[in-house]
């Protein structure tokens, strides 16, 4: 760590090991702060954007009394990163669509296209406002159907191609996100189930009957152990590894195109194809909850370094066109929830459910689709085993299969293109 004075304004900058020092304090913190307050427990805010977001705040303050600039070396944050992108691969077995039968696929489509359209409209209305176009697709499926994971992924990343205000605007997004799709979710459910004077009985058909958490879980183990934890880390670490090379390889291949494929995009394809191989091969035995672990700590170090090194001051100017953007994208997926997937999933109790839960990821984060299906059920006191095997799966790492190449082609054309 290191600080100096110029113009009687104090700069901070702090090295790696106390950027990651303060990232991990940010991060108990934002853990502490979210078991004693209960807004952040009921939208499902991470520990990660709590934490961090008090540090963005802080550096805010600073800029504006002129007195302080605080600068961090986030080195750490791109391992992570591609950490977490990897764990997301080896979770998705293509044998899970087998599992959850035609309501899973007519789902999990659904949810593909809404990437599609996310970013579609929002590149269509930032042009209109006359800003960047991948401004919009911030607001689009980045940081809505994605959530502060992939938020703090593509906003630096389509910010060193040349968008200033690109990661403010998705982490606000996001977070717009997660409060709107706690609120819609259970309502709009309720306003379905009234209006069509819905049966109150659940789908019995035994397939439905496991949880996400168990079928996602199946044939693997189920305690942590230090040998199973290193094993869980060296296969990640390897993966990540052939990752960013075939992206480095992809990277000679289409140099002079503008095309740009981040390493965490290859390393979770490379998991997912490594995952779906080991399935019929058993070449190793995945340690699942080793695996999850993984993915918790990876994602709560990188996500809380974005977080604490945004610019909010960045976000000034494009307050109005934010706005715009974010509530056409709310109107156009309840609309969407409840005129196309309802009728499509057949206007039953378990396809009112699954509404709920659409409004939750889609605009925030599946524990918000899974929060939004529990009140529901509470509610009318039947419990849609076919609910939450469903939306789970597709919210949480099914999605990811279309969705991630969606946002890479759409960020890759926006740059690309005139402004």
């Amino acid at each position: 760590m290191s600080w100096s004075f110029a113009e009687n304004v104090l700069s901070l900058k702090f090295d790696a090991l106390w950027t990651t020092a303060v990232a991990l304090l940010l991060l108990i913190v934002g853990y502490g702060l979210r078991r004693r307050l209960r807004f952040f427990e009921t939208f499902c805010i991470p520990a990660p954007v709590v934490g961090g977001l008090l540090m963005a705040i802080l550096a805010l303050v600073l800029h504006h009394n002129g007195g302080a600039s605080v600068k961090f070396t986030t080195s750490l944050q791109s391992p992570m990163m591609l950490a977490f992108f990897t764990t997301v691969g080896i979770g998705g077995s293509l044998a899970l669509l087998r599992r959850g039968g035609k309501a899973l696929i007519v789902y999990l489509v659904f949810c593909w296209i809404l990437a599609v359209v996310q970013n579609g409209a929002g590149a269509a209305l930032a042009k209109l406002f006359g800003i960047h176009p991948a401004l919009g697709v911030m607001a689009g499926a980045v940081s809505l159907e994605g959530g502060h994971g992939a938020a703090a992924s593509f906003g630096p990343l389509t910010e060193n191609l040349g968008v200033t205000g690109a990661a403010a605007v998705a982490i606000a997004s996001a977070t717009y996100g997660l409060i709107a799709g706690g609120l819609l979710g259970g309502p709009i459910c309720k306003w379905l189930i009234d209006k069509n004077r819905v049966d109150i009985q659940a789908s019995d058909d035994a397939i439905y009957q496991k949880s996400a958490a168990e079928v996602m879980h199946e044939g693997g183990s189920s305690e942590v152990t230090a040998d199973g934890f290193m094993k869980s880390l060296c296969l990640v670490l390897v993966i990540m590894a052939l990752g960013s090379l075939l992206s480095g390889y992809i990277a000679r291949f289409t140099k002079g195109t503008n095309f740009s494929l981040p390493g965490y995009v290859t390393a979770m394809f490379v998991a997912v194809i490594f995952r779906n191989l080991n399935d019929h091969l058993h070449l190793v035995k995945i340690n699942t909850k080793c695996v999850d672990l993984i993915s918790d700590v990876a994602l709560g170090v990188f996500l809380t370094m974005a977080m604490m090194s945004l610019r909010i001051w960045d976000l000034y100017d494009l307050a109005l066109p934010l706005m715009g953007i974010l509530l056409f994208q709310t109107l156009l997926i309840a609309a969407l929830g409840v005129f196309v997937l309802f009728p499509l999933l057949g206007r039953d109790y378990d396809a009112a459910v699954m509404c709920a839960g659409f409004l939750g990821h889609g605009l925030g984060a599946t524990p918000n689709a899974v929060a939004n299906m529990g009140a529901v059920c509470e509610r009318y006191g039947v419990m849609s085993h076919k609910a939450f095997l469903i939306v789970p799966l597709c919210g949480a790492v099914l999605i990811d299969l279309v969705g991630l190449p969606n946002i890479v082609w759409f960020i890759n054309w926006c740059t690309a293109a005139p402004k």
